[in-house]
């Protein structure tokens, strides 16, 4: 059994016998396996009427536990992004309906971002088509091998971060 990869690996090793391609082996695999999940993801958030981003902002709220709220700080190191892309995505989905802006009562200066009920709905019912979609795509490997995919891939960012 073969993939586009071993095609590749091949056509470098008749063109280039002399280097190492091992880490191509896996880290090719991995790059073709995001670029899929990037694809499903989209269609999904599609289905759901929002981007990827708005699942994100609004999955930090959801993970976040009632009342479902957290600062615009916290929700800048869930999602990785600058302070200005957090204000635009906050006030976006505040137009969109997904969140609330509300003082922070424990501190006069701040605001707390916080899910509305069409928020949860979305990022509700994304979550479980998202969840059916990557089960799909898992659907080859066992259990088993699931877990061991994962400790691995836990392993090499551990190593990577």
């Amino acid at each position: 059994m073969s993939d586009d990869v071993d095609r590749l690996l091949a056509d470098w090793r008749r063109e280039r016998p002399d280097v190492d391609l091992s880490p191509m082996e896996v880290l090719s695999r991995v790059s073709r396996l995001n670029h899929l999940l990037d694809r499903a993801r989209a269609e999904v958030f599609a289905d759901h009427e929002i981007v990827g981003w708005e699942f994100d902002v609004l999955a930090a709220l959801r993970r976040a536990g009632a009342p479902y709220e957290l600062s615009p700080g916290r929700l800048i190191k869930e999602t990785l992004v600058t302070s200005g892309t957090m204000t635009n995505r906050v006030d976006r989905l505040v137009r969109r309906g997904f969140v609330s802006r509300s003082p922070d009562p424990a501190d006069r200066r701040g605001v707390l971002v916080r899910l509305t009920t069409a928020g949860r709905t979305v990022v509700d019912g994304a979550l479980e088509s998202l969840l059916r979609q990557e089960t799909q795509l898992l659907a080859g490997i066992n259990a088993e091998q699931r877990h061991q995919l994962s400790d691995l891939l836990r392993a090499l960012m551990m190593r990577t971060a």
